[in-house]
């Protein structure tokens, strides 16, 4: 697939705000992020941030808008004080509808800024992601050929070990039958061995 049928294709899913999803994080488990996917964290998380500080702020304005609203029909007799506190909210209430209005434009770039900087790094995550399947499949093949060597040369072993136990005890056993058992005991200790048909190797398990 070309680049340009790849990127339709990808633009039809719906990505998830990666910083805000556990598993995500879960990618970078054991080898922790790169730098570079810190750096895009990082400016996503000042997007996200910006974004929901400036929903805040607008909601609080509007909340203000409408004190102010309710507090001039609460004061619609005209009289001096009332007047000057009526003109005094209505230009509280036109400063309030500009940053409400400034708030709003703004806003409106955010969900697209977002996106750009999320999939920037969704696609990031995939490339370190497929790198780390492609290196992890590599380990995984070179030690399974390792493994299987060494159980080659384990079974090899194995079997080797069993034959000089079994050799030792009837090496012992005709010494004994040819030499008798008291002959056997001096050359026992003067070689400073017990090596008994029972005591040669009842150390080690045989496999």
């Amino acid at each position: 697939m070309d680049d340009k049928k790849f990127k339709e294709a990808l633009s039809q899913n719906k990505i998830p705000i990666l910083v805000l999803d556990q598993k995500w994080h879960r990618l970078f488990a054991i080898s922790g992020k790169p730098e570079e996917v810190k750096e895009l964290e990082e400016e996503l998380n000042v997007l996200l941030a910006e974004q929901g500080r400036l929903n805040t702020e607008l909601k609080e304005l509007k909340k203000l808008k409408k004190k102010l609203m309710a507090d001039i029909v609460d004061n619609m007799e005209t009289t001096e004080d009332k007047d000057t506190k009526m003109n005094q909210n209505k230009r509280l209430i036109d400063e309030t509808n500009d940053k409400i209005a400034e708030d709003e434009d703004a806003l409106l770039d955010y969900p697209k800024l977002i996106k750009e900087k999320n999939d920037e790094l969704m696609m990031m995550t995939m490339y370190f992601s497929y790198g780390k399947l492609r290196q992890n499949s590599q380990e995984i093949t070179e030690i399974a050929a390792w493994i299987k060597k060494v159980r080659v040369e384990l079974k090899k072993n194995i079997i080797k070990k069993q034959n000089r136990e079994i050799n030792n005890k009837e090496i012992y056993s005709y010494m004994h039958d040819i030499f008798g058992k008291d002959v056997i005991n001096l050359f026992d200790v003067q070689f400073d061995e017990k090596m008994s048909p029972a005591d040669n190797g009842s150390s080690e398990t045989s496999e």
